[in-house]
């Protein structure tokens, strides 16, 4: 299969049609490709939809409580990242199978769960999402729209653009999105002036009384959504469909999670500098960025203020057209797979599927999922509580992360995979601290909405 090639599901000869799983014997190895930076997208669509306003505010949090001290904290999330997005990659490449694929592999308990949670977190999230990129809007163009007007209309761009453009556009739009993301907040953290020797002093691992929950929160939190599963998607949309690409999807990865890092860092020096420095205290959720957006105003004036309006925008935007996009690919997967297995009227294992690159974001099923994300979620907005959607959100999205770790730990250490392309030691330690980890913020999650 060479880089044009022309399927997006069982790709590279059909490793494995069977429950069995892929030893990749029966054909030849793919032919390595060198890596190209030129190249890069998958992971910086991926990484920009999992930077959402909530992270950015949960970032901000901790600069502001612990100043630098937390720093090593966000290193260590970017790693994680990292290693759970790997891991996803590799498991689309080495097997010319999908992860919905794979899951339904591990038994029907699968399908089940994602099936009910596809369809829960897509509705609360479409409204969340809606709602986070409607706040900068309506705080840059006051007295012309309502919020939940500029919600609406961020429902229907995003819906408009994934319906009627492919990968190709998608990923563009999203380096745009980064471009800005990251330009501005590199620029304030700048105007902060931050004191660089506390910054690597942040880089020791020390927990402040207190500071539990807010370390678990900044390495789990940013870009770490149900998008991460996505991006073995966005890796087949972007013609990579074998073994071969796997150095070049590495790359891509790394570039995309150090650049986050980069954002995350950023983030923080703002939160140590202009509030922890200063005791300045913000709200939580997504006003606590329009609190910012005034601190800024006070300090630096209005243009450096409007400035983080739109890299807040972009934020949050930009998480729109991705989950639309992502999401959307994962649940046509999950009924395609549906579909032939009931085709086959066995319950087992359905037979190979091999989709054209671009097909699937014509099909019904995506195309329904993306209306499913815009217009029963508005119903939501009536509420006028767009900072409450959050609640019912963050427990729908704590569960998915460690079932994400421990379904790519249990497939990518079986004879699903490839003798070559299953996990190292490295790899299995990675997996089960993230796995672990977010168990922890799953608990923590449901802990606060209990009371």
């Amino acid at each position: 299969m060479t880089s044009t090639g022309e399927t997006d599901g069982r790709a590279g000869g059909g490793n494995g049609a069977g429950g069995g799983g892929a030893t990749g014997a029966d054909t030849a190895p793919a032919p390595a490709r060198k890596a190209n930076w030129k190249l890069i997208g998958p992971g910086i669509v991926v990484a920009a939809t999992g930077v959402g306003a909530g992270d950015l505010v949960a970032t901000l949090l901790a600069g502001s409580k612990f100043g630098y001290t937390l720093l090593w904290a966000a290193v260590i999330g970017c790693l994680v990242k990292i290693s759970l997005a790997e891991a996803t990659g590799r498991w689309h490449l080495a097997t010319g199978r999908t992860l919905l694929d794979g899951w339904r592999s591990l038994g029907p308990w699968t399908t089940v769960y994602f099936a009910v949670y596809v369809v829960l977190w897509g509705f609360v999230y479409g409204a969340t999402a809606m709602s986070s990129s409607a706040l900068p809007l309506a705080a840059l163009f006051p007295d012309t729209l309502n919020l939940r007007t500029w919600a609406i209309l961020c429902g229907l761009a995003g819906l408009a653009f994934v319906w009627f453009n492919r990968y190709a556009i998608v990923e563009k739009i999203m380096m745009v999105f980064v471009g800005v993301m990251f330009a501005v907040v590199v620029y304030v953290a700048i105007r902060v002036t931050p004191h660089l020797g506390d910054a690597f002093a942040g880089l020791l691992p020390v927990l402040p009384d207190g500071s539990l929950f807010y370390t678990l929160g900044l390495i789990g939190g940013v870009g770490g959504t149900i998008t991460m599963a996505a991006y073995g998607y966005w890796v087949n949309a972007k013609g990579w469909t074998d073994a071969g690409w796997i150095g070049m999807m590495r790359l891509d990865n790394r570039v995309a999670y150090v650049t986050t890092g980069v954002f995350v860092v950023a983030m923080l020096i703002i939160g140590a500098e202009l509030l922890h420095s200063t005791s300045i205290a913000i709200g939580s959720g997504d006003r606590g960025l329009l609190d910012l957006g005034e601190v800024l105003e006070d300090r630096f004036g209005p243009v450096t203020a409007d400035l983080f309006l739109v890299g807040f925008f972009a934020a949050s935007f930009s998480s729109v057209v991705g989950v639309w996009h992502g999401v959307s690919l994962l649940f046509a997967d999950f009924v395609e797979r549906v579909r032939a297995a009931r085709a086959q009227g066995t319950g087992g294992e359905p037979p190979v599927l091999e989709v054209a690159r671009g097909q699937r974001e014509r099909s019904w099923p995506f195309r329904a999922y993306l209306l499913w994300l815009t217009f029963p979620p508005m119903t939501l907005l009536w509420l006028d509580k767009p900072f409450g959607l959050a609640v019912a959100y963050g427990v729908l999205g704590a569960f998915f992360m460690p079932f994400l770790a421990a379904t790519l730990l249990w497939l990518l250490n079986s004879d699903r995979t490839p003798r070559e392309w299953r996990n190292g030691l490295l790899s299995n330690v990675m997996l089960t601290a993230a796995g672990l980890l977010f168990l922890a913020l799953c608990v923590q999650e449901l802990y606060e909405r209990s009371w």
